[in-house]
């Protein structure tokens, strides 16, 4: 079993690797990130990528998977406050074989809670040829050796596949009550620009069906487990918060292309995001309402058709607190000539 004082600045380890089918990408698209892309191969032909590709979320929660397979399961981890910096460096295809490869950054013990410790991590997942398709750097808590923060009680917590199978009741986004605008190109959008994307109820159902196949900690898994952890009860994976933000993401666009001209400006992919926080728990229950504000915009030199704008997204509980806020950037087309 692993503590605090187990992770030594440079130190270095991979994981199991497991195989991707295009039935998986499709799977965990369509729950989360249902563009053209990511699930209609045909669609995708004429998409910006040219080809179907996995959602970066997906990418995000196979790492989330092959880190708690490897390692945080045999150790005393308290989680992590969120991720300094994700880039998607290459597409999730179908028939990919990832692994994940962890190394230690730097480690520091907490001055206010001395049963712990933080440590910062580099995490990879990397493809059948050992080039990287996610790079991510975040920091993550462990209990120290001898505080009496120990391993993770027993349970059929691997038992399923890393696949993403639906709940029987799925709980549905909900969209906001005023009508969204048509989608606008890159030259239309402004600084400032805010958007209610949508809400969406975490039930317990929900949260277990993410945990088990992307995050099977036992806090996210099992009630008891939960009840005697620093959570106190079931929580979301923080993976899940930011896929649910996602799929509200995507309900947003169809609402906006449902009131769009003939010719709508075609979003592309996104590089990465950036200052990924979980401020707050998600319990079972919670009605999470996410929005979306443009921060900044800028050309694009490598692809001149199309341009990059910046946007903060947060996550706001039923009682007004903030859960979950990140800054993300993505593409947008430019007007046609």
């Amino acid at each position: 079993m692993s503590f605090f004082e187990d992770f030594v600045p440079g130190q270095s380890a991979c994981s199991r690797s497991l195989d991707v089918s295009q039935d998986d990408i499709v799977a965990f698209a369509s729950r989360y990130d249902a563009q053209d892309f990511h699930v209609d191969p045909e669609a995708a032909k004429t998409s910006f990528v040219g080809r179907l590709i996995g959602s970066g979320w997906h990418s995000c929660a196979l790492l989330m998977r092959l880190m708690a397979e490897d390692f945080l399961l045999d150790a005393a981890s308290m989680g992590a406050p969120g991720i300094e910096e994700v880039k998607w460096l290459r597409p999730l295809l179908p028939g990919d074989s990832v692994s994940a490869r962890r190394t230690v950054l730097e480690s520091k013990a907490s001055r206010s809670r001395p049963e712990m410790g933080l440590v910062r991590f580099r995490l990879e997942l990397l493809n059948q040829r050992d080039e990287p398709v996610l790079e991510q750097t975040n920091w993550i808590m462990f209990g120290r050796r001898g505080s009496g923060i120990g391993k993770h009680p027993a349970g059929p917590w691997l038992d399923h596949a890393p696949v993403y199978e639906r709940p029987v009741v799925v709980c549905l986004v909900e969209a906001p009550a005023d009508p969204p605008g048509p989608p606008r190109f890159f030259e239309e959008l402004s600084v400032g620009d805010s958007h209610e994307l949508g809400s969406f109820v975490f039930t317990s159902e929900e949260i277990v069906a993410f945990a088990r196949s992307f995050d099977p900690q036992p806090f996210h898994m099992d009630e008891a487990a939960a009840r005697n952890s620093s959570f106190g009860r079931l929580a979301a994976s923080g993976w899940h918060t930011a896929a649910v933000w996602m799929a509200c993401m995507v309900q947003h666009r169809r609402r906006q292309l449902a009131v769009a001209p003939d010719r709508p400006a075609r979003l592309g992919p996104s590089p990465g995001f950036k200052n990924l926080r979980w401020t707050k728990p998600v319990f079972a229950g919670d009605r999470i309402t996410y929005r979306s504000e443009v921060i900044d915009k800028r050309e694009s030199a490598s692809r001149p058709q199309w341009g990059l704008f910046f946007h903060r997204n947060t996550g706001v509980n039923q009682d007004g607190e903030e859960v979950f806020s990140f800054d993300g950037c993505v593409f947008v087309e430019r007007m046609p000539r």
